[in-house]
């Protein structure tokens, strides 16, 4: 067990650096919207490269920080049954889950979806839009997030039985860091307190 919680933990790491990294590309899709936006309302002209280089972006957000979102247990779950039961039995449930239900959906995914990327990096397959963009890089975001998502999935069951064994801490636990909002209001109220305080 402990190389792997290693293995884990090398999963987790290389999930976290995706996930940094894929969500500077919310910025790019923002500014390239903003600019295409500003073309066309300025110089009446618009691009279908760049209204579809934004939905690319879009889908590799969506795609490729899947894995991520699954390591920081922020996919959605329905915890109205299992929040009743002990913590052990939750575990056993989201056992069963990845192994019944993730990992085999990943596997059908990532089999049926890259014939479909490798035919389109063949045949240099197009848009139908005019000054449209290679198609072949889009497809290929669905295996290699499903291939992303599958990896961190083994990463959770290795923490789940781990923590079965008394190795790890709660697997279920969210990582929540604070928004900038809370930030901000952790800051007001400290600085307040010092005003009341000096007083």
């Amino acid at each position: 067990m402990p190389f792997l919680l290693q293995v884990s933990r090398w999963i987790d790491r290389f999930s976290e650096f995706v996930g940094r990294w894929v969500s500077w590309l919310i910025l790019a899709a923002v500014l390239i919207s903003a600019g295409n936006a500003i073309v066309r309302k300025l110089f009446d002209q618009s691009s279908n490269g760049l209204l579809e280089i934004q939905w690319y972006l879009f889908a590799a957000v969506f795609l490729l920080a899947a894995g991520y979102t699954l390591l920081r247990q922020e996919h959605v779950k329905i915890d109205v049954i299992a929040g009743r039961f002990s913590k052990r039995t939750q575990i056993w449930i989201d056992i069963v889950g990845i192994c019944a239900f993730l990992l085999p959906f990943v596997v059908v995914v990532i089999d049926l979806s890259t014939p479909l990327a490798l035919r389109a990096y063949r045949m240099h397959e197009m848009s139908n839009n005019a000054g449209g963009l290679v198609r072949w890089p889009v497809f290929a975001l669905l295996p290699a997030g499903m291939l992303l998502l599958g990896l961190q999935g083994v990463s959770e069951l290795i923490k789940r039985f781990a923590f079965l064994q008394g190795l790890a801490p709660d697997p279920t636990r969210r990582h929540v860091a604070k928004t900038a909002e809370e930030e901000l209001a952790e800051f007001v109220r400290a600085q307040t307190e010092k005003k009341a305080a000096a007083k």
